[in-house]
């Protein structure tokens, strides 16, 4: 049997908010409805997150912050920072796209590669929320899996265009977690976090000299890092059209980003687990097809370098429709 990519979906990841709102939050769904018409999964066969419960989110996060958003109790301060109206339909969102991550990490670590269709919010720290993220799903993912004694050691890949600060902060003081960014110089955030490796590119640069900054240092940080498991925060928001992003990728340069970074991790053996991280152009059709980039070149490279292990479901877990 050929290897079947595992994809993660919850109908919560679109949550209803108001129209003024300028995050692109119909992205979700379409991303979802756009691997279902292009075959790489049926409707009813997405792996579907429970909620992340406060423990499990808290693990990571001030308990004070994460009360104060179950209870739809925030400073408004805080939620300016956030710049999302924290309604619930906003917070059950977060709460499932962080199991989500976590999820698609255990199917990683099954199959050797899976991709969720929400995650990356990696500007939340401990204990506040920013740039749109509520809740940090990667350090959550993370934290668990090193707490179950699942992994020993994980390099989080995060190829934003923003820098991953949240996680960065998060992770300080964290020896089993190596924070990877790669991203804007100029771009948000203004305050920088010092990641393990931080990589900052200059305004306009594209695929090939974004591609050679990358290939200069993945293999060696597999060598150095000898991870049990890669997050990868695969945001397409370094694309030349997106309205915050800076930097001039093409959808064929996100393509070969990706195919990259997932060739190089599975052909030492590392699993993947693949987040879609920042996108941003109004066009939400045009955005659910650039974020679709990842899964069609994850399930291509995943037919390539895997197939499935003895004991593994041939079958996917049933999951919602999108109906």
């Amino acid at each position: 049997m050929p290897f079947r990519l595992p994809l993660v979906y919850h109908p919560a990841y679109s949550a209803q908010m108001s129209a003024e709102t300028r995050f692109p939050m119909g992205k979700f769904r379409r991303l979802a409805e756009v691997l279902v018409e292009e075959g790489l999964v049926e409707a009813d066969g997405f792996h579907t997150p429970e909620f992340a419960d406060f423990d499990l989110i808290a693990a990571v996060h001030d308990p004070l912050y994460v009360g104060q958003l179950f209870d739809l109790d925030l400073p408004p301060a805080v939620e300016r920072r956030i710049g999302l109206p924290v309604n619930r339909a906003v917070v059950d969102r977060a709460r499932a796209a962080t199991a989500g991550t976590l999820l698609t990490a255990r199917l990683a670590l099954s199959s050797g590669l899976a991709c969720n269709c929400a995650g990356g919010s990696h500007h939340a720290a401990r204990d506040y929320g920013a740039g749109y993220c509520l809740f940090n799903d990667v350090a959550v993912a993370a934290t668990a899996l090193l707490r179950e004694g699942a992994v020993t050691r994980i390099l989080v890949v995060d190829v934003d265009v923003h820098q991953g600060d949240g996680t960065a902060f998060i992770f300080e003081h964290e020896p089993a977690v190596f924070t990877f960014s790669i991203h804007g110089e100029k771009n948000f955030p203004a305050r920088k976090a010092r990641s393990d490796l931080d990589i900052e590119l200059a305004d306009g640069v594209g695929d090939d000299a974004y591609l050679a900054a990358l290939s200069d240092v993945l293999p060696g940080l597999l060598t150095q890092v000898r991870p049990d498991l890669v997050f990868y925060n695969a945001g397409v928001d370094p694309h030349a059209d997106d309205r915050l992003g800076r930097l001039a990728l093409s959808d064929d340069g996100l393509a070969r980003r990706d195919a990259y970074v997932l060739e190089t991790c599975l052909a030492t053996g590392v699993p993947v687990a693949s987040v879609i991280g920042g996108g941003y152009d109004p066009d939400l059709e045009r955005l659910a097809r650039r974020h679709a980039i990842l899964h069609r070149t994850a399930d291509a490279v995943g037919r390539r370098r895997l197939r499935p292990r003895r004991g593994m479901p041939i079958c996917r877990k049933k999951g919602v429709t999108l109906a």
